[in-house]
């Protein structure tokens, strides 16, 4: 048990040296474009974006050289689809660069593509930073950081359950070996600490493949959202990607439920009519509020963690002194540590409530 947290430990200190890295350089950044901001440096590393950026090398005699894998924008406008590379925006954040393509003066602003009206030439903001002559695109179907990430891990799954899938044909007695081993104890942990105590002995089985999918799934993009060079490609601090999850489970749930379960929604067995209509409404709006706390539990929680640590670094800028630096590292690293946690605690919770949902709505009725 040592051990395992003194390696906890050793792989936070190189993921927070390495974010120590990329942060000071988009601080620098930042920096160069006027006074620092805490809450604009957080902001944009908690967005998505149109490219991967990698990190900033700064000389003194030129430029500073953006290391970034450019992904595909693709947008849809009145003129119809519109395709090209994101390192046409030139690492732009605030909308100054204009890309012309198609016919179209296209700026990004806030990671958000805006097409200019027709005779401007540059992007004009209100006071509170609102573009006052462009429009968003009708529909922005970018390949986004996150968006390739979650190909990654999707691609990533694959590999290990097909990896898996192929040792244990490959194996006599079924033992597990190699990459197996490892994945064997977790989906038995899923099985039976989440899907039959949840669900039922007997009618666990079909919800199985939604629960391990929904579980790895998670894991494996809030891992990736803790990996320093891929500068905060955090799947599970989009609000659109747990806004699914939680919906595709909200349908299973709905789907999956018997009379008995409708029953105690719309006609409660055993109380008074007056209470039945009292208590009919409630549960109505508790078929759609578990959802929503299943979307914003597993967003709010991942992003914070991100926003506490970008905080903790930034007080070192902020009060602009060196000798802040070795208390914000100290509770960056406390911080980080726990993030290694909550990133398979996220997933647990996410996938046995998800479970928990499914039980109740496929429970018999009791006599």
């Amino acid at each position: 048990m040592g051990h395992s947290i003194a390696k906890i430990k050793r792989i936070s200190i190189v993921f927070l040296l390495i974010s120590f890295v990329g942060f000071v350089n988009e601080s620098k950044a930042t920096e160069s474009e006027g006074e620092f901001s805490p809450k604009d440096m957080i902001l944009h590393h908690v967005k998505d974006a149109y490219g991967m950026h990698i990190a900033t090398l700064n000389f003194s005699n030129r430029d500073p050289l953006h290391i970034t894998i450019p992904l595909p924008v693709i947008i849809y406008t009145d003129s119809g689809f519109t395709i090209f590379s994101s390192s046409l925006f030139d690492h732009d954040y605030h909308g100054h660069t204009i890309v012309e393509k198609g016919g179209l003066k296209l700026v990004n602003l806030h990671e958000k593509v805006y097409v200019l009206d027709q005779g401007s030439d540059s992007l004009e903001l209100d006071a509170e930073g609102h573009p006052l002559n462009a429009s968003r695109p009708i529909f922005d179907l970018s390949v986004t950081r996150n968006v390739l990430m979650m190909w990654v891990s999707i691609v990533l799954l694959l590999l290990i359950f097909l990896s898996s899938a192929r040792s244990y044909k490959k194996s006599k007695k079924f033992v597990p070996s190699g990459l197996a081993s490892f994945v064997e104890p977790l989906i038995l942990f899923v099985r039976d600490e989440i899907g039959r105590p949840m669900i039922g002995d007997e009618k666990y089985k079909p919800y199985m493949p939604y629960l391990l999918t929904v579980f790895f799934f998670i894991w494996i993009n809030n891992i990736f959202g803790l990996i320093p060079i891929l500068n905060g490609a955090n799947l599970s601090g989009n609000i659109s990607f747990t806004f699914t999850l939680a919906t595709v489970t909200f349908i299973i749930t709905t789907l999956s439920g018997n009379k008995n379960y409708w029953k105690h929604i719309f006609w409660m067995p055993g109380l008074p009519v007056p209470m039945k209509l009292f208590l009919m409404p409630i549960e109505i709006i508790g078929m759609f509020v578990k959802p929503i706390s299943l979307m914003i539990r597993l967003f709010a929680n991942i992003t914070a963690g991100h926003v506490i640590i970008l905080a903790l670094m930034s007080l070192i800028f902020v009060f602009k002194s060196v000798a802040i630096a070795p208390i914000s590292i100290a509770f960056s690293l406390f911080i980080t540590v726990i993030e290694i946690i909550v990133t398979a605690i996220q997933a647990y919770i996410f996938t046995i409530l998800s479970a928990l949902y499914f039980g109740m709505a496929t429970e018999e009725e009791h006599h």
